[in-house]
């Protein structure tokens, strides 16, 4: 018999109390668990990106716009061998407003040069650049939608306001990551020749492929340098940075998000200290007893504290178990369905999986903390007198 096994023993006094506890400090552990995967994944997803491509946006405003004329002065800047431009067009799919995906007004002409990764039979891509209404849509929004090659949709503008006619030519693919499979691309001029003369050729965004990603930063110097004099400046950057940039917008639910993981597992920690402190009222005699017989105050308090991690580390276990049960089952879900553009990577992570467990340990301990302190202060004849 030892210290650990007694601490174990007293655990089994309230056997519903303890498993309600146990209950509560998984399911705090599993929600640790989800939120913690959440925001890696959301934050991975903006870290993917080509090493060698470039952006040009609008130096003071991501929705600001640039000249058109701009792209051709790019591509004469050394190190620059592909650009293309790129303009949000925020619509929606009038059958279903809720149903969010990207849609983006592309040059066709040059898309596939520089997104390489996104792949669609020559066939399909020479059709596509021959169709001034033709659409490319992603596979995993193709199948959301019940759409085919050869479908025409409708889509509702917001940015650019109207019912926007399109036949979709293709459906491609990715061999990365780095490009979503749920964007809805088509001719830039479909959109800009529609447009009042005072919206025309204005574009969101440049594209660059470089030579070389180690000049990187180089080469974004360059094209911010050469329109330093002109009315309306440049901001370059690596697509990672860019990526980045989206995120940004929405830090403000990542930050609540952070905060409600740790407010999680501090609410964790009062449940599992009141149940301790009901157990050590409830056990007083027996510890004055245990005192009168020998027990040191270290002793006791080492009971409780052993109590309230064995607590932690077996609900931390189990939070475990069903966090990678649930993450596991959820990842081809949004991996491949309509929250892949959010999530392309959603996985658990081993570093969420030990700060879970070893939070729910050391929370176990810190929250008997208190209630061992006052246990081993008490006095022999105090604590054989009160009754809990």
């Amino acid at each position: 018999m030892n210290l650990p096994w007694l601490a174990a023993r007293n655990l089994s006094r309230n056997k519903l109390r303890v498993t309600l506890t146990i209950v509560g400090v998984a399911i705090s552990v599993l929600a640790f668990l989800v939120i913690r995967t959440v925001l890696w994944a959301w934050s991975y997803g903006a870290e993917v990106g080509a090493k060698d491509r470039i952006a040009s946006r609008h130096k003071v405003s991501f929705i600001l716009q640039l000249p058109k004329n701009y792209i051709d002065k790019i591509r004469d800047i050394p190190g620059v061998t592909a650009a293309t431009w790129m303009n949000w067009f925020g619509a929606k799919d009038p059958k279903d407003e809720k149903n969010f995906f990207a849609t983006f007004a592309v040059d066709h002409t040059t898309f596939l040069d520089v997104y390489s990764e996104v792949v669609v039979p020559p066939d399909v891509a020479a059709a596509w650049k021959a169709d001034p209404q033709g659409a490319l849509i992603g596979d995993v929004q193709a199948k959301k939608m019940g759409i085919k090659p050869g479908d025409k949709i409708t889509l509702l503008g917001t940015i650019y306001p109207g019912n926007w006619e399109f036949r979709i030519t293709g459906i491609y693919t990715v061999t990365a990551k780095s490009f979503d499979r749920s964007s809805f691309v088509f001719h830039w001029e479909y959109m800009n020749n529609a447009l009042p003369e005072s919206r025309r050729d204005q574009i969101g965004w440049v594209v660059s492929r470089i030579d070389d990603p180690a000049k990187s930063g180089d080469i974004s110097k360059a094209i911010d340098k050469y329109f330093d004099e002109r009315d309306i400046q440049t901001l370059t950057m690596s697509e990672k940075a860019l990526n980045n940039s989206f995120v940004a917008m929405f830090s403000a639910v990542l930050t609540a998000l952070d905060w409600v993981s740790i407010v999680i597992m501090l609410v964790m920690m009062l449940i599992l200290g009141n149940t301790i402190a009901m157990g050590v009222r409830e056990r007083t005699g027996e510890y004055g007893v245990l005192r009168a017989i020998g027990f040191l105050p270290k002793h006791v308090s080492g009971f409780i504290l052993g109590e309230g991690a064995i607590i932690g580390l077996v609900g931390g276990l189990v939070g475990l178990a069903l966090g990678v049960l649930i993450i596991s089952g959820l990842q081809k879900f949004i991996e491949e369905g309509p929250m892949s553009g959010f999530f392309p990577y959603f996985r658990l992570q081993w570093t969420a999986v030990a700060a879970g467990l070893g939070l729910a340990i050391v929370l176990g301990f810190l929250a008997s903390f208190i209630p061992a302190w006052r246990a081993s202060k008490l006095s022999v004849t105090n604590a054989l007198r009160r009754v809990g």
